[in-house]
């Protein structure tokens, strides 16, 4: 590898490792004569960083020359760091090297913005291009639409891309014009729409003829920074709720802020946002899309931030006792699914366990039920009268908690907000 491509690796590698939004599942595409690579239904086997970060793909900024001047950016125009820029051929010819070496597996593809939207689009598109037309690479690519971008670059990289994305950045309007003076939401929200028209479109003309190109195979997400701004989780989750009710829209990404810029004014005077905050919100993200959950259920005005000692279902179980105890043996599959310590799997298994006799404890453990959870929203026979009524949900909550940790809202507080 030649030194200059090295050097820009090392740097424009190091800029893109604060976007989150690098899934990559939801699309199969299997190898073929004369194509390098193939990517799997399930996505491509993930490499995990101790905070969680993906770092399977060839995650990598075509450029950190920026436009724009954001707050919470490391590559905001304003700061004085080296700026470099790969050539098309330069990174297309780098994600195939890495390929073949076994280091990656697939492609996430993101820039600063350079003279214009347009251009940015048009050099990431040449970049995705050559890796389908030139390399045949059959692999797994995820490209960022950059907003302001014409839809006929973002209709053309949704034919070479398996996921496309479009970052919304901070979740309330008035807070991102603040700190990004020079975006707004609907800026993001056309991109979005254009993805999903052409998600439709696509699907409309494979039922007509299955030859017919695939758009985004993979669909679309967006990402939200937490904590650089005054929102609070009930805000976050309100707007992702509404984000999935997009039929393109995968996934929504969380992701802590980092004060990278710690003399601008206009951001919190903090290390960091906890991880566990990043956590908290990934899981309430969960109970929306598979556990039947609303945001305005998990949060409301008198509670709008996510407790830290506990996960949010349990938190929902507490908060609503006249819910339990439920009957494992003849509650509906819905039900079940909001007992803290059952999940999706355990709460399948019961459903189908039952109808061959009723379930006792040995039973429910064994099909993966936590009990220590369980036990007090759940009747059995063999279990001790001591639910969440008798126990009181003060005494569960303490019981259940995890250690303890700062509260948003003082957290809040004690940044002045």
């Amino acid at each position: 590898m030649k030194e200059s491509v090295l050097h820009k690796l090392t740097i424009l590698a190091e800029s893109a490792k604060y976007d989150v939004s690098c899934s990559s599942s939801g699309t199969t595409r299997g190898n073929k004569p004369g194509s390098v690579g193939s990517t799997s239904g399930w996505g491509i086997c993930h490499s995990f960083t101790e905070d969680g970060r993906c770092v399977s793909l060839l995650k990598i900024l075509l450029t950190n020359f920026c436009l724009y001047d954001c707050a919470y950016c490391v590559n905001r125009r304003s700061n004085d760091i080296e700026r470099v820029a790969f050539t098309p051929k330069e990174l297309a010819e780098l994600t195939i090297e890495f390929y073949r070496r076994n280091y990656i597996e697939g492609l996430f593809l993101s820039s600063g913005v350079i003279k214009s939207p347009d251009h940015t689009m048009e050099k990431m598109l040449r970049v995705v291009k050559d890796l389908r037309t030139v390399h045949h690479f059959n692999g797994y690519i995820h490209m960022k639409a950059i907003p302001g971008a014409s839809p006929e670059l973002i209709h053309q990289a949704g034919l070479y891309a398996d996921r496309l994305s479009v970052n919304l950045e901070v979740p309330i309007e008035e807070d991102l014009k603040l700190l990004a003076p020079e975006k707004d939401h609907q800026s993001v929200y056309k991109p979005m729409n254009f993805i999903q028209q052409g998600m439709v479109q696509s699907l409309e003309e494979r039922r007509k003829y299955r030859s017919a190109p695939r758009f985004a195979p993979a669909g679309q997400s967006t990402q939200l920074i937490v904590g650089a701004a005054r929102d609070n989780d009930k805000d976050i989750l309100m707007l992702s709720s509404a984000l999935y009710q997009r039929q393109s829209m995968k996934r929504v990404y969380y992701s802590g802020y980092i004060p990278v810029n710690t003399n601008d004014k206009r951001l919190p005077a903090t290390v960091d946002t906890p991880l566990k905050r990043e956590n908290r919100l990934y899981q309430a993200d969960w109970l929306m899309r598979f556990y039947q959950f609303s945001a305005n259920e998990i949060l409301d005005d008198q509670s709008p931030y996510l407790d830290l000692d506990m996960d949010p279902k349990l938190a929902w179980a507490i908060r609503h006792p006249e819910r339990f105890p439920i009957d494992v043996n003849t509650a509906s599959y819905a039900t079940i699914l909001r007992v803290p310590g059952i999940g999706i799997k355990s709460a399948k298994l019961i459903v189908s366990a039952r109808k061959h006799g009723r379930l006792n404890l040995n039973g429910l453990k064994k099909i993966g039920v936590v009990l220590k959870r369980a036990q007090y929203f759940i009747t059995n026979n063999e279990l001790p009268l001591h639910t969440i009524h008798e126990a009181t949900p003060e005494y569960v909550k303490q019981v259940l908690r995890e250690p303890s940790s700062q509260p948003y809202a003082a957290q809040q507080l004690s940044l002045g907000f």
